[in-house]
């Protein structure tokens, strides 16, 4: 599509330059064939071209698309097409060899029998050179400057001049009109434009046109393009001459072949020399490739690989750690069931992965399509994430390695929050869904992670099992128990399709799921009741259910919890208090490509944010910085030189006011609760998991 859109564009630019010049678009579209007067040669030039039928010239292959070197190793673009009109009028025929890139020598061009050369600059510099006769201009356009994001153009400034070093003539150019620059030579126009982007050079000067086909590679988006250099670039041929006289060709051939190719030259019309550029621009759009992808999508591809080397390893070691429980706990064939299933919901999402990769692939100058296919790996890698969390969920339940967190619940709060969270998607399926409490003690000791953990279960499987158009309610009441502690009993109960007597002893193993037209597309994982169940009971209760077919399904959910205090509430500042300013960010990483990320996302998000590379090296920073400089430190907890949890206690150690009130927030993969404590214990604020949701840690970050 992309390309199209280009071809659209320069067939208008065609029409412009044709209407600019007086010419009507049909004339100049017949340019190409129209005929021109035949030059008139004198006597020694025809017997010149009749003793040199065949020239070797040798060609510059990477300015594309003025000169350069085809798929098929011939010379191509503006100059190919002048050196067939002027083969056409002259009888002369040429035979093409690339140079090589970067700069070329006298001596290598006469060592190798080259007649001519092409794409050479008109300048004074190649008009008093030394053993190389130049023609006429066959092509003249501009140079223009390409600068870096920041750099500010100015003629008297002391820049640094990236040059390739194969335009070797431009220096005096530069250096008569631009003393104060200072020229920088590069292997290749490649090598030109990355030090430009990279800060090694402030700008590049080059032909427009090849500067337009390199600037649409995504790496260099964001350089800019300043067509304000007084300079022409006015490319000529070049004939190779021996000019000490003792060899072949001498100064007279090659005064000759320049008169030739100079009446050659003036002998095509104007329009159609602008015909041929029109028409290479054209042809010769730049290209995507698997690399410019790679680089436009690179955090999406990073996300996406990332996520499936991760879950691949954790797979793996879940499999060998549920092999070795299955192998100590049930028989052969309960063991087969679990890695069959397994294998099933892991492969199934993963080869989705894998086709979408492929298509993008196939797609990579289709951007609407590439979003769509993004967006759906995005989902696809979100479902894969939440198949491990429960995986870890129930190996942990199954090793008794859960705690609990008993804290004060205020259950009102906590209806209205699970409430708040489902509603949405009851009401987007069509369902009524309904909330009924009877609360006599609304505040009790318990997990209120995991109590929410259940009912989300709970209700998330009732809205994927009820058809539209049922109903979905939730209700909750309370009796006394005789050691003074309150029995919380909540029930979910909904209209959908039920459960047949057969799938009864199956609802709470792993990976169980009765699969129907209703939730055919939307089914989850098949691990939610089992670890509710498992939770429930953790918590002293029970998870039970009654299901008839066609008549719904009631599950039962009870905890006990001694009635507490509701916990304070936060304090609200003042409404006329000034909004706080944004704190700076100390990102302590010691993964490189994770740190460039995060310093990314948290600068789209209007933070301004710093890197250090190790945990010393995040002391160090914040040791040197003036007090309250940084007002956040995300800290990585498995680093070199020193780990997190050894540099957020230095931090805290350090005697200046703000090492104790600095927000430290432990941002790390290692999501265990002894982890979240062991960081809490160190001194750190908060824990933010890895993959991280960004939206929950900028607003941890701006608390």
């Amino acid at each position: 599509m992309r390309q199209k859109l280009r071809r659209r564009i320069a067939a208008l630019a065609l029409a412009v330059c044709a209407l600019c010049a007086g010419t009507p678009l049909a004339t100049a579209a017949r340019a190409e064939t129209a005929p021109a007067a035949a030059p008139a040669f004198t006597k020694e030039e025809l017997a010149y071209i009749a003793a040199h039928k065949t020239l070797r010239v040798g060609y510059v292959q990477d300015r594309v698309p003025i000169s350069f070197r085809d798929d098929g190793g011939e010379l191509a673009g503006v100059s190919r097409a002048v050196f067939d009109r002027v083969a056409g009028l002259c009888g002369l025929t040429f035979e093409y060899i690339p140079l090589p890139t970067g700069s070329v020598t006298y001596e290598y061009l006469m060592d190798g029998g080259f007649d001519l050369v092409t794409s050479v600059e008109y300048n004074e510099e190649n008009l008093n050179a030394r053993g190389v006769l130049i023609s006429q201009p066959y092509l003249t356009s501009r140079k223009v400057v390409v600068a870096g994001r920041d750099v500010e153009f100015r003629a008297d400034a002391p820049l640094t001049v990236a040059i390739s070093s194969g335009s070797q003539t431009i220096r005096k150019v530069l250096g008569a009109s631009y003393p104060n620059f200072t020229i920088e030579d590069y292997d290749s126009i490649p090598a030109c434009f990355s030090a430009v982007k990279g800060g090694q050079a402030d700008l590049l000067i080059l032909n427009q046109y090849v500067v337009e086909y390199w600037i649409s590679k995504p790496v260099y988006e964001g350089m800019k393009v300043i067509p304000a250099l007084g300079l022409d670039d006015q490319l000529c041929f070049s004939a190779v001459v021996d000019f000490t006289g003792q060899g072949a060709p001498t100064e007279t051939d090659g005064r000759l072949l320049i008169g030739i190719l100079n009446k050659a030259i003036a002998a095509i019309p104007e329009d159609v020399i602008g015909t041929y550029t029109i028409q290479a621009v054209m042809d010769n759009q730049y290209s995507y490739t698997l690399e410019d992808f790679l680089y436009r999508y690179r955090f999406a591809v990073f996300i996406f690989i990332t996520s499936v080397l991760v879950i691949s390893l954790l797979t793996f070691l879940l499999l060998r750690q549920r092999v070795r429980t299955v192998a100590q706990q049930a028989d052969a064939r309960a063991k087969g069931e679990f890695l069959s299933t397994m294998s099933h919901e892991i492969r199934t999402p993963l080869n989705g992965l894998i086709g979408l990769d492929y298509l993008m692939a196939q797609n990579l100058d289709d951007r609407p399509q590439l979003e769509g296919y993004l967006q759906q790996s995005t989902a696809t890698a979100k479902y894969l994430f939440s198949l491990v969390d429960d995986i870890l969920d129930m190996s942990r339940l199954e090793a008794g390695k859960t705690e609990l967190s008993i804290r004060p619940v205020d259950l009102p709060l906590l209806f209205t929050t699970v409430e708040a969270l489902t509603g949405s998607g009851m009401k987007e399926k069509g369902l009524a869904f309904e909330v009924k409490a009877d609360i006599a003690y609304p505040c009790v000791l318990g997990d209120e992670v995991r109590i929410q953990q259940v009912l989300m279960n709970l209700l998330d499987n009732a809205r994927k099992f009820t058809p539209a158009g049922g109903s979905v309610t939730l209700t909750a009441a309370q009796t006394a128990a005789e050691d003074g502690s309150v029995v919380t009993h909540v029930a979910v109960t909904d209209t959908g399709r039920g459960m047949s007597e057969a799938f009864h002893k199956h609802v709470f193993d792993s990976f169980a799921q009765e699969r129907d037209t209703v939730s055919k597309g939307n089914d989850g994982t098949g691990l939610g009741l089992p670890i509710s169940r498992s939770l429930a009971r953790l918590m002293g209760g029970d998870l039970t259910f009654t299901s008839r077919p066609g008549q719904g399904s009631r599950f039962e959910f009870t905890f006990p919890g001694k009635p507490a205090q509701p916990p304070a509430a936060p304090q609200t500042p003042p409404a006329d208090d000034p909004p706080a300013a944004r704190p700076r960010v100390l990102v302590a990483e010691d993964n490189e490509l994770n740190a460039e990320i995060m310093l990314e996302l948290l600068t789209e998000a209007g933070f301004a944010a710093e890197h250090a590379a190790d945990g010393r090296q995040a002391l160090r920073r914040f040791a040197d910085s003036p007090v309250g400089h940084f007002g956040v430190v995300l800290m990585d907890l498995l680093m070199p030189e020193l780990d997190g949890f050894q540099a957020a206690a230095a931090i805290r150690a350090l005697d200046r006011p703000d090492a104790k009130t600095v927000r430290i927030i432990a941002c790390t993969a290692n999501s265990f609760a002894q982890d979240r404590e062991k960081a809490l214990a160190s001194g750190m604020d908060d824990f933010v998991a890895k993959p991280v949701d960004m939206e929950e840690l900028l607003q941890k970050i701006s608390r």
